[in-house]
């Protein structure tokens, strides 16, 4: 696993991003720049840039963040039981760098799976491909 200090993780992420994910904050609903991206392309982590969900499995949810229905590989992120704020849910982490990109939930299209993978934008890097 890619591993650094919380100083060097401050160093290289900006303030909101170094609150997203080492800190597991959100970003506010609505706010994030790949929200509405429709580009081809592959989403990597912000903070290590390992793939962690192709545009291809991305969809609308209205949920206020980017939404995809499966992540890039089996083993691009891992799961977390998250018990905060009074709730229990799916945690979605970096598989490489342990890093917090959002939430899962049982509740996407039927038609792909069911899976809806809540993602902050300030989370992820975008990288434009052809297919």
């Amino acid at each position: 696993m890619y591993q650094k200090s919380e100083e060097e993780w401050k160093k290289e992420l900006t303030p909101e991003q170094y609150e997203v994910l080492r800190r597991k904050g959100t970003e506010r609903a609505g706010t994030g720049r790949y929200l509405h991206n429709k580009e081809t392309g592959i989403y990597t982590c912000a903070a290590c840039d390992h793939p962690v969900f192709k545009s291809t499995t991305k969809y609308e949810s209205h949920s206020g963040w980017p939404s995809f229905t499966a992540p890039y590989s089996e083993d691009a992120v891992k799961v977390l039981l998250d018990k905060s704020h009074g709730m229990i849910r799916e945690e979605i982490v970096c598989a490489n760098c342990g890093s917090h990109l959002g939430h899962h939930f049982p509740d996407g299209p039927k038609e792909q799976g069911g899976e809806r993978y809540c993602i902050n934008s300030l989370s992820m890097d975008f990288k434009k491909t052809e297919e």
